[in-house]
């Protein structure tokens, strides 16, 4: 995790250097600014959120607890530029089945580290790109465990299974009449993975579509209905996709606090790193909320 501290220290030097440059272009700089500069990618299942995914032809839920926050703003007003260092910290758990009113989790995945992110508005346009630092661990809990015989369930026990990895991913977005277009693409390079056979190159893309004139506002607040779509390329050790598309409503400002509800279809590798020579197809619903 050297690189993620190295990169961090950097980033927050560099903001701080061009908050200090001795030029004639106005700028402003913020700690712990208002609101989120990159906002999750819908679709992307490794994104900060809380919020659950039921499987609705089974009996597993994704819940996901995580946020990102940005610590530093700098922005060039005159130019419609803005750069942000922010924290990224996330999980989610596979939960199974129900003990009474206790829940069975059978693996979890978790991150942590930071990001950089810079974008510049072009009238109705904007370039933003993220570059993240993150650590990933995967891991089966007491719910993968059988404590009447001592054993993992399906006899399947853990893998030491990590990625320390960086992410760049670049992001046009559109202002429309009927709401927002974003598409996007990126790579992302591991400095560590285990198991060491594990490719180190992952790739992804996806869109999403916004209206949000649909529906007027309810209780004042604006409603947007979107349809958002994912995939990831990973090599575990052969490369396989994983697809995911979603339609939803999000209740509130599209790129403020709110909540979302929706249906998804995943298809490709399983979500959960522990199962990563499963293949997962499913069909769920879910909400999420937003503290932007």
């Amino acid at each position: 995790m050297h690189i993620f501290f190295l990169s961090l220290l950097f980033s927050i030097l560099y903001v701080s250097a061009l908050a200090k440059s001795g030029d004639d272009v106005e700028k402003v700089f913020i700690f712990l600014p208002h609101g989120l500069h990159f906002t999750p990618l819908k679709a992307n299942i490794q994104e900060p959120r809380i919020g659950l995914f039921k499987f609705l032809d089974a009996g597993e839920m994704k819940v996901d607890i995580g946020n990102s926050i940005d610590v530093f703003e700098l922005s060039i007003p005159t130019k419609d530029i803005k750069f942000t260092v922010g924290i990224d910290f996330m999980a989610y758990a596979l939960t199974t089945n129900t003990e009474g009113l206790r829940l069975q989790i059978d693996a979890i995945d978790g991150f942590f580290g930071g990001n950089l992110s810079f974008s510049k508005s072009i009238d109705r346009q904007s370039i933003q790109s993220r570059l993240r630092i993150l650590h990933h661990s995967a891991h089966f809990v007491d719910g993968h465990f059988n404590a009447t015989t001592n054993t993992w369930i399906n006899n399947r026990p853990p893998i030491p299974y990590t990625r320390d990895f960086g992410e760049i991913i670049a992001v046009h977005s559109l202002t429309q009449s009927f709401g927002y277009i974003r598409y996007y693409g990126g790579i992302s390079y591991a400095s560590l993975v285990r198991p060491p056979d594990f490719k180190r190159y992952a790739y992804q893309g996806g869109a999403e579509l916004v209206f949000d004139k649909l529906f007027g506002t309810i209780l004042e607040q604006p409603t947007n209905l979107y349809v958002a779509y994912h995939i990831s390329l990973l090599g575990t050790p052969a490369y396989s996709s994983a697809n995911q598309i979603q339609v939803g409503v999000k209740f509130g400002n599209w790129f403020k606090k709110g909540t979302t509800i929706y249906l998804a279809y995943y298809n490709g590798r399983h979500m959960f790193a522990e199962y990563y020579s499963d293949r997962l197809t499913t069909i769920g619903a879910g909400f999420t909320v937003d503290f932007f």
